[in-house]
């Protein structure tokens, strides 16, 4: 119903215009709003700095903006020429020909400026129905049972209309964005409409180094947020968060996430769906957690004849030290161990155990690896019915892999 609503106002409004201004400057416009939408996405990243720099921040915008810009320019040089072109003709007809040939001059211009005025509403419906199309296609997936802002609800109601009218494959015919966008928004959507997925999401080999960064890991300990988003809160509510705004007002930050995602889109959907990705089948990807019952059962096969009392002398130490060391090996081949205890000598005092973080690299394949681990030296790692076996200095580190 708004689709066909939004069509009889575009094309009544236009023929009432093509009437008044003639067939001369609406012929022009047309020619112009045709060339103007060409050219609005080419032309784009020409202004798209200007935009930058007068203080706009929002990425919806700044994407948005400047293909408007320079569609609402290359039409108003259009309008000029259009102009220019109808007074001239204009002047000619009312000083240099007869009475007759003025009247009939006017009736014709004015009749055929109201065809083609038609012609212009026409194509500012299929243009408008591609931005309707490219629009809703995020909100309709993004909608929340909270209630979102009229606009959006007045948009996902055109999108709607669009698929029931058919109009929707009139707006896909001629839409200049790539496969990638919808595949994202599908994404968004699967991830809107089910927050639990959000685990399973932290736990793509992709995002694992970028899911131990500061502002990722605030907004998983953000306990309001989580709240929100398991009740669907609006995504206009959702960016009011200080852990969100931290990411979403950062560019850089968006760029890096974007350009993480983008490449792995239809396999991260997978994974979020299916819990397996087809293309990081690495066995050593992943976040592995220490595990004292396997670092044990290494340590009495390498010293079965360690009394008793003192194996429990050392179970009870690793759940001590251990009981929050984690490793995390990225498909960048960087790998982290989190919570790592190193001994700590100071003159005068007994020993101690410090906590650090090492960072080094991993490099292998089919279960067997090296790993460079900083300060913790060279150690070797395999991957041996599903757990993760680290030799080398010192007793076997074993690690079960996150659920």
């Amino acid at each position: 119903m708004t689709i066909w609503i939004l069509a009889l106002l575009l094309l009544g409004c236009l023929a009432g215009i093509g009437y008044q201004q003639g067939a001369i400057r609406v012929a022009v416009s047309f020619i112009g709003i045709i060339v103007a939408a060409l050219l609005a996405g080419p032309l784009a990243r020409f202004v798209k700095p200007a935009v930058t720099i007068v203080g706009v921040a929002n990425p919806v915008l700044i994407w948005l903006l400047p293909p408007f810009v320079v569609f609402v320019i290359v039409l108003s040089l259009f309008k000029v020429i259009g102009f220019s072109a109808h007074r001239k003709v204009d002047v000619h007809y009312k000083y240099k020909a007869g009475d007759l040939r003025l009247a009939l001059w006017e009736r014709l211009n004015a009749r055929l400026g109201l065809c083609l005025g038609l012609l212009n509403g026409l194509a500012y419906l299929v243009l408008l129905s591609m931005v309707i199309y490219m629009f809703s296609y995020w909100t309709v997936q993004l909608a929340s049972p909270d209630g979102d802002a009229k606009i959006i609800k007045i948009f996902n109601q055109m999108g709607r209309d669009l698929q029931r009218t058919g109009m929707a494959r009139v707006a896909r015919a001629i839409d200049p964005m790539p496969e990638v966008f919808y595949d994202a928004a599908n994404l968004a959507g699967l991830l809107y409409q089910n927050s639990l997925l959000e685990a399973r999401l932290s736990r793509y080999p992709a995002f694992l180094s970028l899911a131990e960064k500061p502002e990722f890991q605030a907004i998983a300990q953000d306990q309001t947020f989580g709240e929100a988003r398991q009740r669907k809160a609006p995504i206009k509510e959702l960016r009011t968060y200080p852990t969100v705004q931290a990411i979403v007002n950062r560019p850089d930050m968006l760029n890096l996430i974007w350009s993480i995602v983008s490449p792995d889109l239809k396999d991260l959907r997978e994974f979020l769906e299916k819990g397996q990705s087809a293309k990081y089948s690495e066995k050593i990807l992943g976040r592995w957690y220490f595990d004292v019952n396997g670092a044990m059962a290494a340590y009495r096969r390498a010293k079965p004849n360690t009394p008793s009392s003192e194996m429990l002398k050392i179970r009870k130490w690793m759940a001590v030290e251990y009981a929050k060391t984690m490793l995390v090996a990225a498909p960048d081949n960087q790998v982290m161990v989190r919570n790592y205890p190193q001994l700590k000598q100071l003159p005068g005092q007994p020993p101690t155990t410090e906590l650090q973080t090492l960072q080094g690299r991993w490099k292998g394949a089919n279960g067997d690896y090296e790993l460079s681990l900083g300060s913790a030296g060279e150690r070797k790692g395999k991957v041996e019915s599903g757990r993760l076996v680290v030799t080398g200095v010192g007793f076997a580190l074993v690690f079960t892999p996150e659920d």
